[in-house]
């Protein structure tokens, strides 16, 4: 709203709030707030009913929130008040100030059908004390108590039951303290509804084929926007929109360039509120074709276009239509007049909407749309302005001035139109008055008194918004007071100082200084000055300036007055010795201080190194601090490291004083790092270096020494050097034997008489250049392989050694007295060995070999000769004499004999075995090592028949097999356990009896019996073998014994039988048996001492 659309009108009642002497306060007449500004009502209907009413924005709080779902109130925040960041805002609760906004309304859209009844326009201020609201409807406040509806929570103004007819309209929030009140932002209440279509039937529109048409959609009444689409012939088939069909969503009608025969068919217009959701449909409009023939082409004609003049905030989207009928169907094209168009812009709907996103200043101008066929052109053109919303660059602080004095405001604001100013104070206009200016928001108040304290808004505003800004404005009138620490103070200070008792009352207006001493005015003179703030300063103090001293302050409203005590003492003198020391690392020293004082003074010593104060509890033991007499302090530096170098302070402190004064020392130590290594040249094995000295640490470098690093050395390795001793004013050596094509790092470590320093930064890595390798593989020898091959094995050449890329090895070998060499390469540098084969070379011929090495550089030298021997052959003689014989069950024993041969001498012998029934290729095989000759066959099946055959080998391959031997397994042991075992002790001898076992027909007859005893805990037995059913075991140590028995055969051991357990024991005997228990003696009590001793293996 403009204020140049506003009607001002004062009631009497006002008069009185409008007077410079005048403070608004709680308590005004409700009828002030007619002052205020009220729209006109066409300006109000316009508002309301305009589709697109601008909506204040702000670049702190983002662009307009987007309509959320059905039914919930939206909210629509409006720029940032400045007085929200007052600094009332940060200050302590027990300093009062006035109210400050923290939170003010913003835009509402209540839906008319929400299920929320409810609207809340908030409003929250801070204020000391606490601020109390009032409400604003369209600048008249509104009465809470008037209608049950309204309620006030805490500043928030709650609308229940929300009648858009009683509630629409603009709302401010008034808050008030005792210092003045504020007047908020407005915000509009605005109802979002969408009424229904006529529901009068629509005339069918009927046209030629190839006539453009029109189809309207007449929309129902809506708040606020709506969005058009059209259904063709029954819901939900929409119409597409194209190049020939185009839907306005300015006018909400359907148009159509050109008609086909498909286009004919019912329409439907279909509107959706963009607040609600909701959506209604309109009757059906019929579109049909004349049977009088079709249309003829003709030139477009623009049906729809944006307006004459467009209007858009900065920041906002632009989107701009315009569409022709025509035939044939018109092509339509956009272009900014007499410049390029944005970059940013973007073409819709076939080219008939013109989208240009976040506008700005710079794309306002003339544009034009162009529609045009085979028969003509239409061109359209407007003008499109980009407007900016108020937005401060300067805002108000809050002011307090003593009465009498000036007050100057000024706030700025930018904007587009420019911004005008407007003040209020209390939430009142505020007038040009005789002592009250307003000029281009300026405000200026001359001569001000405490009427013109409160509360003060400046509002800078165009015809798209208004802003506001609030700052307070306290008027200080009162006597003189002084503050605590003002009051009584003493002064102690030196000769020859310089002192400045201060007197800084505070009162309003400015007081009157006067001083005294003792009873005398105190009259200034070259030494002593009353300053412009009132305080006293005596230059070059002497004893006779001791003395009481009174200030007073007064002024209109009273006065005050404070005493200052001054004392003056000889001035603190210091000794710090020594001054000046030289020490090696590693040393002690006593750095001593004495003050020279006033006795009547206490002394305080402080300790720095280099400026900074000493930590003694954080430097590791090497200070202490050491305060022998009153007067003095020492600093005991223990254990001297090259950091403690520097200038040492001793800063004496007494009440009236400070001196200070400071020792130098200098350590010695180790030198420093050198500076980086550099790499100036660089060859096959030497590379030329250079760097900078680093600190000698007071001792002069005697000698330098290079070393370097690569990926073969264990860590840094001194290197030599040209020259061999590098001296200490030496900035560059050449480093020398190193080798070719390796990598190196090189550092520098400075000496000097003291010790070696820290090494320097390493150099770049680096690669020597390229060279013929000069280092020969070693340990040239033999080894075994097979027949007619010469096998010839070396240890590889170190890559470190390799001297350059393409490394590889030359074998050259002949014939044991012959004189041509036979050579071959072998390319890989990682190979260890090489096969010649030649089927002519018998096996133990003697060769002589050498292995030579290469690179791309060229051939290096040969190893030594070596003499080396081909291959033997492999055995030719089968084993002789082979025998086999069954020992158990799964085990056969294999013996043989060979003959000694000298060639294909064996390495061992292969064993294959197979089952009598099978062939020989599903034979097993096993092998023995050396000169074995048997082997234990074990795993077998038990009584069966096996072949086997025997044959030697070596690395050159097999010998023929010997003939085939059989040999059979025997058969399984009893499967039976010795049953009805009896057994009778006597002391520690314990007779046993059992059954004989009885073998079945595929098992080993049963040749005797084992039976096996151990004392319970322990893991091994000790056996008795018997052929008979019966032993006799002694049981030596007391305890208690199992024992089993088992059949003996040749396939082996046969079930054990279950176990018994007996203990030893002397005295009685004792029987038992697995089946029955017989009592062997008429002693009941053994019975009965047995059962009580021993667990039967088996339920009784």
């Amino acid at each position: 709203m403009m204020w140049s659309s506003w009607r001002l009108i004062l009631f009497l009642s006002l008069t009185g709030c409008l007077s410079e002497y005048s403070a608004a306060v709680p308590g005004l007449p409700t009828s002030y707030a007619a002052i205020l500004r009220i729209k006109s009502a066409s300006s109000s209907s316009a508002l309301f009913n305009s589709k697109n009413r601008p909506r204040l924005s702000s670049p702190s709080l983002g662009s307009i929130s987007s309509p959320g779902w059905r039914g919930t109130a939206q909210h629509y925040h409006s720029p940032t008040n400045l007085n929200h960041f007052s600094e009332a805002f940060k200050h302590d609760e027990s300093v009062d100030y006035g109210p400050v906004f923290i939170q003010e309304p913003d835009d509402v859209i209540f839906p008319t059908d929400s299920e929320e009844k409810k609207v809340s326009l908030n409003c929250q201020a801070r204020g000391n004390p606490a601020p109390i609201y009032r409400w604003l409807r369209n600048g008249t406040e509104i009465d809470i108590e008037s209608d049950y509806r309204y309620s006030l929570i805490e500043g928030s103004f709650i609308i229940n039951n929300p009648n858009e007819a009683k509630d629409s309209g603009q709302y401010q929030c008034l808050t008030t303290n005792v210092f003045g009140s504020i007047l908020s932002r407005e915000a509009t209440l605005q109802f979002a509804y969408l009424g229904n279509f006529s529901g009068r039937t629509r005339s069918a529109v009927s046209v030629r084929e190839g006539q453009g048409v029109v189809l309207m959609c007449s929309p129902p009444l809506h708040s606020p926007e709506i969005v058009y689409s059209w259904v063709f012939n029954e819901f939900p088939s929409f119409v597409a929109e194209d190049s020939r069909r185009f839907i306005s969503q300015e006018t909400g009608n359907l148009y159509i360039s050109k008609v086909q025969t498909s286009d004919v068919g019912s329409y439907i217009c279909l509107v959706k509120n963009t607040v609600t959701n909701a959506r209604v449909l309109s009757p059906p409009t019929p579109l049909t074709l004349r049977n009088d023939g079709v249309m003829g082409e003709y030139e477009p004609k623009i049906e729809v276009h944006f307006p004459y003049t467009v209007t858009a905030a900065k920041g906002t989207t632009v989107k701009m239509e315009c569409f022709a009928l025509g035939n044939p169907v018109p092509t339509i094209s956009w272009r900014k007049v007499n410049d390029h168009n944005p970059s940013k812009a973007r073409l819709r709907k076939s080219q008939a909407v013109l989208e240009i996103p976040n506008v700005q200043l710079e794309d306002a101008g003339m544009y034009e749309c162009k529609a045009e066929n085979s028969r003509g052109r239409n061109v359209f053109r407007g003008q499109l302005q980009v407007y900016t919303y108020p937005h401060w660059v300067e805002k108000l602080n809050n002011t307090q001035l003593d009465s009498g004095e000036q007050l100057r405001w000024e706030c700025k604001a930018t904007g587009k139109p420019r911004p005008t100013y407007h003040w209020l104070k209390n939430g009142v206009p505020l007038w040009v008055q005789s002592r009250v200016e307003m000029v281009n928001g300026v405000l200026m108040i001359h001569s001000v008194n405490l009427s013109d304290a409160g509360m003060y808004q400046c509002l800078a505003e165009n015809k798209y918004g208004t802003i506001y800004a609030s700052a307070e404005l306290k008027i200080l009138a009162s006597a003189p007071t002084f503050a605590l620490n003002q009051m009584k103070k003493t002064l102690i200070i030196t000769r020859g100082q310089e002192v400045v008792i201060e007197c800084k009352p505070q009162a309003s207006p400015k007081p009157t200084i006067t001083w005294k001493k003792g009873d005398k005015a105190v009259r200034g003179n070259k030494r002593i000055t009353v300053l412009p703030d009132g305080s006293l300063q005596i230059l070059n103090a002497s004893k006779s300036d001791e003395g009481r001293y009174l200030c007073q302050g007064e002024n209109v409203f009273g006065s005050a007055e404070t005493v200052a005590s001054v004392f003056v003492k000889e001035p603190t003198r210091i000794d710090l010795t020594p001054k000046r020391t030289e020490l090696t690392v590693g040393e002690s020293i006593v750095l001593s201080c004495k003050a020279i004082h006033d006795n009547t003074l206490d002394v305080t010593f402080y300790w720095t190194l280099n400026g900074q104060p000493i930590d003694f509890e954080k430097e590791g033991g090497h200070f202490e601090s050491i305060r022998a007499q009153a007067s003095s302090a020492d600093l005991m530096i223990r254990n001297i490291l090259l950091m403690h170098a520097g200038r040492y302070g001793c800063r004496i402190q007494t009440t009236a004083d400070s001196v200070s004064d400071e020792a130098e020392l200098l350590v010695r130590g180790p030198p420093g790092p050198p500076g980086i290594v550099i790499v100036e040249e660089i060859t096959e094995t030497t590379a030329t270096l250079s760097w900078s000295p680093g600190a000698d640490n007071h001792s002069p470098i005697s000698t330098y020494n290079l070393q370097a690093r690569s990926p073969f050395s264990l860590g840094w390795q001194t290197v030599k050097t040209v020259p061999e001793n590098i001296s200490g004013d030496m900035e560059s050596a050449v480093a020398v034997e190193l080798n070719p094509w390796v990598e190196y790092e090189f550092r520098v470590v400075a000496i000097n008489k003291i010790g070696t320093g820290d090494p320097s930064a390493p150099s770049r890595v680096i690669r020597t250049s390229e060279a013929v390798p000069k280092t020969a593989p070693a340990n040239v020898s033999g080894r075994s392989g097979r027949r007619h091959e010469l096998v010839i094995a070396w240890e590889p050449v170190s890559e470190e050694f390799q001297n350059g890329e393409g490394f590889g090895y030359i074998v050259a070998f002949r014939p044991n007295g012959t004189r041509g060499w036979k050579e071959k390469m072998v390319t890989s540098s990682d190979a260890s060995k090489f096969i010649y084969r030649d089927e002519s070379v018998p096996p133990l011929t003697p060769f002589e070999v050498k292995v030579g090495v290469y690179n791309n550089k060229g051939d290096g030298p040969f190893s030594p000769i070596a003499v080396i021997c081909s291959a033997e052959g492999e055995p030719s003689a089968a084993p002789t004499d082979v025998k086999a014989t069954g020992l158990s069950v799964s085990e056969i024993l294999v013996a043989w004999k060979h003959i000694k041969e000298n060639l294909g001498r064996p390495q061992g012998f292969e064993v294959g075995y197979w089952k009598d029934m099978e062939q020989e290729e599903a034979a097993e095989k096993v092998k023995t090592e050396g000169n074995e000759s048997s082997i234990i066959l074990t795993g077998l099946e038990g009584n069966t028949l096996y072949r086997l055959t025997v044959r030697a080998y070596n690395a050159a391959g097999y010998g023929p097999p010997s003939s085939t031997v059989r040999a059979a397994t025997k058969k399984s042991p009893p499967s039976q356990a010795p049953t009805n075992i009896m057994w009778m002790q006597d002391g520690s001898h314990v007779s046993l009896g059992w059954e004989p076992v009885r073998p079945l027909a595929n098992e080993s007859d049963v040749m005797g019996y084992k039976v096996l005893f151990r004392q319970e805990g322990h893991s091994n037995s000790q056996v008795i073998e018997t052929q008979k059913t019966s032993a006799v075991v002694l049981l030596p140590d007391v305890g208690v014994y199992i024992i089993e028995v088992c059949a003996v055969s040749e396939g082996g051991d046969g079930t054990a039988s279950s176990q018994i357990r007996v203990p030893s024991f002397s005295g009685g005997k004792v029987t038992s048996s697995q089946s029955t228990l017989h009592a062997l003696s008429t002693s009941s009590s053994s019975v009965t001492l047995l059962l009580a001793l021993m667990v039967p293996s088996t339920s009784w």
